[in-house]
């Protein structure tokens, strides 16, 4: 097991979207903007966790985001696993000294028992530990739509309101 740049930036894009569970759908842009990660790298990520049913996507106007399961039903190790799965190393190699399996020997034990630990860590654990830590969520904006419609403006009438009324004289006002 490796931990990487995107596992770290995995655990801290799954931790904001938990931390805003009870909301609508959270967007990319939004978590881009509070995490301070590429956009596209969230976009490559959250298409492997998508994948892994880790996350699901809603589609259209308020679209976005949404846990796929329960926080606690989440483990840091499902979210690693999930993104790192394409980076994974080689495996051992036939024709290794006998120093170099030694050495792999310890690394594979290794990442046993940190993948044993991280499946130990649930999201839910994480979030609780933030907001015990004062990690404040902002309230919800409320979403302006791109074509919002404008307030209806009360106008004078200057022509008849009748078919009768077209063979009286119109009274202008000087």
């Amino acid at each position: 097991m490796r931990l990487t740049t995107k596992g770290r930036f995995a655990i801290t894009a799954m931790m904001d979207l938990a931390l805003r569970e009870n909301r609508s759908a959270v967007t990319l842009s939004a978590i881009s903007g509070r995490q301070q990660i590429s956009l596209s790298y969230l976009e490559q990520m959250f298409s492997d966790l998508r994948r892994a049913g880790l996350v699901e996507s809603i589609r259209g106007p308020g679209g976005g985001y949404t846990l796929g399961r329960k926080p606690a039903a989440i483990s840091v190790a499902d979210i690693i696993l999930a993104v790192e799965s394409h980076s994974r190393p080689a495996r051992r190699g036939v024709g290794r000294a006998n120093g170099q399996v030694m050495a792999s020997d310890v690394w594979d034990k290794l990442s046993v028992n940190m993948l044993e630990y991280m499946q130990g860590i649930s999201l839910k654990s994480l979030v609780i530990e933030q907001l015990a830590k004062g990690v404040v969520v902002e309230p919800e904006t409320a979403k302006r739509s791109l074509f919002s419609r404008a307030k209806p403006r009360p106008f004078a009438v200057t022509a008849p309101n009748s078919v009768f009324a077209l063979g009286k004289p119109l009274k202008l006002s000087r």
